[in-house]
Parts: structure tokens; sequence; C-alpha cells
């Protein structure tokens, strides 16, 4: 029997973002500098701001107008009002509203802190505050970074795009799969024999998912400037499947 082994590989020298950047070519350059020649099978974790920066996805709070509903809970949770507008443009259903945090679901299902919306490590030029919202299509977005490093590289390659998100009775942040291609975001395993020969009845196991967690742990959540990640030695036998897989519909949630 073989034993896996995988390695983390952080991208050093990447330059800031910026919106319109090619990010396919920077990350590329990355992985020619650091002389990491991706291979098959190899995935390629990259964090959700980088790529919601090279898309354009800043706002500038000057522009944004808070309506009635905006400041009504804007005064509960504390946060500024043109920052809950935007939250509100960004959500479905806002299931929570406390003081400082709103819990919602996105507009792709995510239920998540805020509406994914973040105001930190962003270039905040004099006399203005921006804030950075998720990707319009993440998993589309993973699939056209795919498309554009498997050209370049002559390889097949899996994509993650990974945001941090804390989690329902447990403290901490950890690293989870928003978008994905090229690599199985849920592998289910139902059905299928334990050790010892019994029938597994309810397992699915969320791979895009485990493996944002691991590179998170090498990007690091503050100043660390680490954004991309390649992941070597996984494997798999499932056809690929975006990350939009892993949100649980609301019929089996058994928790909103």
């Amino acid at each position: 029997m073989t034993v896996p082994t995988v390695t983390l590989s952080a991208l050093p020298g990447l330059p800031p973002v910026e919106a319109g950047d090619d990010l396919p070519a920077m990350l590329a350059r990355s992985l020619l500098a650091a002389d990491i020649g991706p291979r098959d099978r190899d995935v390629l974790v990259i964090a959700q701001k980088i790529v919601s920066k090279a898309e354009g996805r800043l706002v500038d709070l000057a522009t944004v107008v808070p309506s009635a509903r905006a400041r009504e809970l804007a005064a509960v949770s504390g946060k500024e009002p043109r920052l809950v507008e935007l939250i509100l443009s960004e959500s479905g259903t806002i299931l929570r509203n406390v003081p400082g945090i709103m819990i919602v679901v996105h507009r792709l299902g995510l239920v998540m802190a805020n509406a994914g919306i973040d105001q930190s490590n962003i270039r905040h030029p004099e006399g203005r505050e921006l804030a950075l919202l998720l990707p319009e299509d993440p998993d589309g977005s993973a699939l056209r970074l795919k498309q554009a490093l498997d050209e370049r590289f002559g390889v097949d390659i899996g994509v993650v795009i990974a945001d941090s998100f804390g989690r329902a009775w447990r403290h901490g942040v950890t690293g989870v799969a928003i978008g994905a291609a090229g690599l199985p975001s849920l592998v289910v395993r139902t059905g299928e024999a334990d050790l010892f020969g019994r029938e597994l009845r309810g397992t699915e196991i969320g791979f895009a998912d485990e493996i944002a967690a691991a590179a998170s742990l090498v990007m690091g959540q503050a100043d660390e400037g680490l954004p991309a990640v390649l992941v070597r030695g996984l494997a798999w036998d499932r056809d690929a499947m975006p990350a939009a897989a892993l949100i649980r519909p609301k019929e089996r949630d058994l928790f909103r």
C-alpha cells in the first residue's frame, strides 16, 4: 500500500492585485519564479480576495446610499449603514442581526457573515473607504483560471477559490471553497464499505473544503501576503463537481 504524501507550497512574490489585472498571467509568473512547474492533478488554491480584486468587485462606500431598512439594521448591528446596504444588496435573507455581525444567506446560497464583504487587506486611497464583494460567479471564476493555466502549462489542474468562514458551535474561522473547477468538490461515499465491511450510510466528504482549509494554514489570515498555494499529491476518482454542490439545500438544512 502506498502511503500518500501531500505538499502545500505558497507562491511567493505575487504582487498586489488590482482591478483588471490578468490574474492567470500573474499566477503563472509566480509559479515560474518559485520554480514550481504545475503537474496534472495539482490543485491551485487562490484566496477569494485577489479574485474579487481582479474582477473589479471593489465598491466605494461614497457611492452607496443606505435605505431605511439598512439604517434600521445598522442601529442593531453597529455597522456602518452604507456597509449594511451593500450586505442587503448581496443577500437573499437576513438570518441574524446582532451587535457586530449579520448572518445572511448570500445570493449565491452561502450562509455566511456579512455577505462575505470585507474591508481588510485592501488599499484604501486617502479620503475613501472601500469594500470588497465576493466574485459574481466563483465557480465560473475558478473554471476560467483553470482553463487559462491548463493552456499555459499544458496540464490538467484543479482550482479552488477559498474564503474564510466561521462555524456554528465553534470558535475560529477556517478556509472553505466558494469556487472550484477540475476536481470533485463533494465526494459521496455512501454505499461503500468501511474497514470491516460495514456499509457507509451517510458519508459525504467536503473534498474542496478540506483542500481550502489545508491551504489556509499556509496562506494565513492577516499580513502574510500569500494568497495562492499549490497543493500536490492528492488523488481522486470522481468527476469534477463545482463548489456550489457543497451548499446544503434549505429543505435539508436542520438549522434554518
